[in-house]
């Protein structure tokens, strides 16, 4: 019987009831699992809650009995609402923006005639669903993500039009997600959205499409998208991964030509499904490295699985365990430890928000030990067999020993869960990495060991051979870039090679085992096994069942923790004699015999070059600000990085490692046709000039930066404190002539440049004086004391500058400027007081608040506090990646990133 083309709606369940959405933020304080959201609906009785069962990091080898409630908390007066035709009162900003121009919002009174341009759309009666669907997908339910905003989805920032750009991008999301084997065009939408927002409607299927978010895949629909010939520059991919797989693909449907290496014989990376064979009736799929999809509502491989005709294997809850002498564990009591065993997690929890910024220099297995030695001496010997499992499973979801994980962050991808069931796919994963690689030009055998990038491209090269492109994305695992393998020329940002060293990068191992027959049952996909050994905790602690989906009797034991790192040299006959002791110990006991395997295989990630660990955590000293450092671009957008340590919200994930490749191939072609345009403009140099002039103007009405007389625009996606930025300096009034008597230290031998300048000033009303910079050089310069004629000082004497006009500035500036208008693609300036009449600031949303509170995790001071908010700490990311104002408005919206859950390269 074939398998049906398409999964049941996940959300056909849900009714049309009134509820309203909330996001977590996007970089929660420490204690989020202590303290509860507060409720910030004005009439908390009319609130409804959708929950979510989500394991959390903490149990994701062995389902909880009782599941986490994932609830999200309303939105301040609802923005969606199904029983008013998708439509409710919206935030208490809006609304004031709404009374001011008449806005006639749906179910009050009111019957004056709005203007068209300030009405909330309606397009249908499922706006909760839709909603729900495009939260599933990592999208806000009513703010914009930092990458719709860099992108420029919308004009302004916070008024009606972002209202009504969140209903349209959710209603393209859940259209096509109805039946993702189609290719969903922009015409569909015509008809359902009003004619004065088919604008809006453009911006925003084609952000949608271009980052991979709609229309990627392998169905049919999509693979005919790809162009016969490339018409566009040459992309080198090192690594065929799913990063790799993901980024090739998009790029190929994007038009450019591809060219994949591999240092493998085999594409999938660190997934990996190996047939096992044992005669002629016997055998089985057995997935070595990643094998469990989670979070399927929105997990993107799971909408491939669909596009494939794939039906998902839901991994049962059941999981009992076993103690060391084979005896089960008496329920009561297991539900007992796991209890405090969670308990003493959510204390370490409250811990670490009265420690503050000292705990980014604790491990979390110091907190657990700390409290557990408070209550040991209260335990049993079986109690504490129960404990040491728990902390194998906790080892097991962070591939790393929890004396190395960080207490501050070693949780902080959890708020962005995408909500579903943890599943197998039948057949194992290396289906869907073998749909991905079709037609995929993939060199394999191609060991990269030097990777050469600069202005004109790069040189990438493996063995004796030198392979040249345009752009390069490198998409090896974090373990190999902290062994050094491959050199690259310049070497990387030191700040980048900081966030390489600060990750963590842990192991976990398998032993996969095909047996004549299944004698363990098929009412279960996982059971456990204590060990009265703590150092051995992680030693075959957990077993998954893959007989309903493999295709034969098989079973794999995990290896996770300390023990994961003693198996990589034991040798593999010993492991797997150890293993059949303890299935023996346990299913003898019933009246089972337990037949020798047919065939077994041992990993050794550790050992394997390609990998040279299993995946990423958040060690003692990182946190979430390293995966983003890890993700960014080098070389003015001619090197590019993805893979799963790249993406901070899911780490450690094989849909993580996949939506990183489609976020990259989105980068990448932002700057490609940011050259492109570039070379357009240096071509005809005459003609774009006054162009380019007027593109400059319109850029500085949003500035980067903005300190005294000065302003300053950048390249916001490239954060190298080498990269180029533009200074402006503007003259806009007369200075008193007091200035002359200022006080001895801010006198300057400069004085007369700047009186030369005051005087043109008075002349011709306003000056625009520019100069190029490199971003560190900015921030020191802002940094200077004693007002705008020090900074004067310092950017002639200190640096060497010259200040010129716009003419002045050549044919690098005018690059700069093509980069920074494409990067803020179709975004129209808006006057400063347009924007903070809609209750928005400068400020990136979201941004600052967000800094500020991670701001401890590189700002240390030698007694543990952390600095403030304006200190000048070269890490200091405040100020480098922010807009900054005297004040920000207190209802700024936040960007509101969503959720993530992880199981690994189990």
């Amino acid at each position: 019987m074939d398998p049906p083309n398409e999964f049941p709606d996940d959300f056909s369940s849900f009714p049309p009831i009134p509820f309203a959405l909330f996001v977590p933020p996007e970089n929660p304080n420490p204690n989020s699992n202590a303290e509860p959201i507060p409720n910030t609906v004005e009439n908390p009785s009319s609130a409804h809650l959708l929950s979510f069962s989500v394991p959390k990091k903490r149990r994701r080898g062995r389902p909880h009995r009782v599941p986490t409630s994932f609830q999200l908390p309303p939105i301040p007066n609802g923005v969606f609402n199904s029983n008013n035709n998708g439509l409710a009162s919206f935030s208490s900003s809006i609304s004031a923006h709404s009374s001011r121009n008449n806005v006639e919002i749906p179910g009050s009174s009111a019957r004056t005639m709005p203007d068209m341009s300030d009405e909330i759309i309606v397009i249908n009666k499922e706006s909760t669903a839709e909603a729900l669907i495009a939260l599933s997908a990592g999208f806000p339910a009513d703010s914009l993500t930092e990458e719709e905003i860099d992108f420029g989805v919308i004009r302004v920032i916070g008024g009606i039009e972002q209202v009504n750009y969140i209903l349209i991008r959710n209603h393209i999301i859940a259209k096509w997600r109805e039946n993702v084997s189609n290719w969903v065009t922009k015409d569909i939408f015509i008809d359902s959205i009003p004619k004065h927002c088919h604008s809006l409607l453009d911006s925003t299927y084609k952000y949608l499409v271009s980052h991979g978010y709609i229309n990627f895949g392998v169905a049919p629909a999509i693979k005919e998208k790809i162009p016969a010939e490339p018409s566009k520059p040459h992309v080198i991919v090192i690594g065929a991964g799913l990063a790799g797989l993901a980024a090739a693909r998009q790029m190929m449907r994007f038009g450019f030509k591809v060219t994949v290496l591999e240092g493998r014989k085999r594409a999938g990376g660190r997934v990996y499904t190996k047939k096992m064979e044992g005669g002629i009736r016997v055998c089985a799929a057995a997935d070595l490295g990643g094998s469990v999809l989670t979070g399927t509502l929105g997990n993107p491989l799971g909408i491939v699985a669909r596009q494939l005709g794939y039906v998902l294997h839901k991994v049962r809850d059941k999981c009992p365990l076993y103690n060391f002498d084979g005896k089960p564990v008496d329920p009561d009591m297991d539900m007992k430890v796991e209890t405090a065993f969670n308990q003493l997690l959510d204390k370490a929890s409250r811990l670490r928000q009265l420690m503050g910024g000292v705990s980014v220099d604790v491990s979390l297995g110091a907190a657990l030990e700390t409290f557990w030695q408070v209550y040991g001496d209260a335990v049993n010997a079986e109690e504490m067999n129960m404990f040491n499992w728990h902390l194998a499973n906790l080892e097991y979801a962070n591939a790393g020993l929890i004396s190395n994980l960080s207490l501050a962050f070693w949780d902080q991808d959890d708020p962005y869960d995408m909500g579903g069931d943890h599943c197998f796919l039948p057949g194992g994963n290396g289906r869907l990495v073998q749909a991905l690689a079709e037609n995929v030009p993939i060199l394999y055998e191609k060991i990269v060991h030097t990777i050469r990038y600069g202005s004109d491209g790069v040189q990438v090269i493996a063995g004796s051979q030198v392979f040249e492109g345009d752009m390069a994305l490198c998409t090896v695992p974090l373990g190999v870039l902290k062994s050094g393998s491959i050199k690259f020329i310049p070497e990387l940002p030191q700040r980048k090679l900081d966030g390489i060293k600060r990750l963590g990068f842990g192991l976990l191992n398998k032993v996969a085992m095909l047996f004549p027959h299944v004698f363990w049952g098929t009412d279960l996909d996982t059971f456990g096994h204590l060990s009265d050994d703590s150092t051995r905790r992680g030693e075959f602690f957990l077993f998954y069942s893959y007989a309903t989906v493999a295709g034969g009797p098989l079973l794999i034991a995990l290896v996770a923790g300390e023990a994961a790192h003693k198996f990589e040299s034991m040798p593999p006959t010993d492991a797997v004699t150890r293993v059949i002791q303890i299935l023996k110990g346990i299913y003898e006991p019933q009246g089972i015999s337990v037949p020798e395997p047919i065939q077994t295989v041992c990993t050794r990630w550790g050992s394997d070059p390609f990998s040279l660990g299993s995946y990423s955590n958040v060690a003692v000293g990182a946190s979430g600000d390293d995966y983003d450092i890890l993700a960014e671009s080098v070389g003015d957008g001619r090197l590019f990085f993805a893979g799963e340590a790249t993406n901070r919200r899911y780490p450690a994930t094989m849909h993580g490692a996949f939506l990183s490749g489609l976020r990259e191939a989105a980068n990448m072609a932002h700057y490609a046709n940011a050259r492109a345009l570039r070379i357009k403009i240096n071509r005809n140099p005459s003609k774009n000039a006054h162009s380019c002039a007027s593109l400059l103007a319109d850029l500085f009405r949003e500035p980067d930066l903005e300190f005294g007389s000065f302003s300053v625009i950048f390249c916001r996606r490239n954060a190298d404190p080498k990269s180029t930025a533009i200074l402006r300096v503007t003259f806009n009034e007369p200075r008193k002539k007091s200035h002359d008597s200022a006080k001895p230290d801010q006198q300057h031998s400069n004085k007369l440049l700047f009186q030369q300048l005051q005087s043109h000033f008075n002349q011709q009303q306003q000056l625009h004086v520019y100069t190029l910079l490199s971003r560190q050089q900015v921030l020191d310069l802002r940094e200077v004391r004693g007002g705008d004629e020090m900074r004067l000082n310092y950017l002639c004497e200190k640096l060497g500058v010259k200040l010129v006009g716009r003419k002045g500035l050549g044919p690098t500036a005018d690059s700069v400027i093509a980069l920074i208008k494409a990067e803020r693609g179709i975004r129209k300036p808006a006057s400063t007081s347009l924007a903070l009449k809609s209750g928005t600031s400068k400020l990136k949303a979201g941004t600052l608040k967000r800094k500020l509170v991670r701001k401890a995790k590189i700002m240390r001071h030698g007694n543990g506090s952390a600095p403030s908010a304006n200190s000048n700490s070269v890490n200091d990311k405040v100020s480098d990646e922010t807009k900054t104002t005297s004040q920000a408005p207190s209802n700024t919206l936040g960007s509101g990133q969503n959720h993530s859950d992880v199981l690994k390269n189990e």
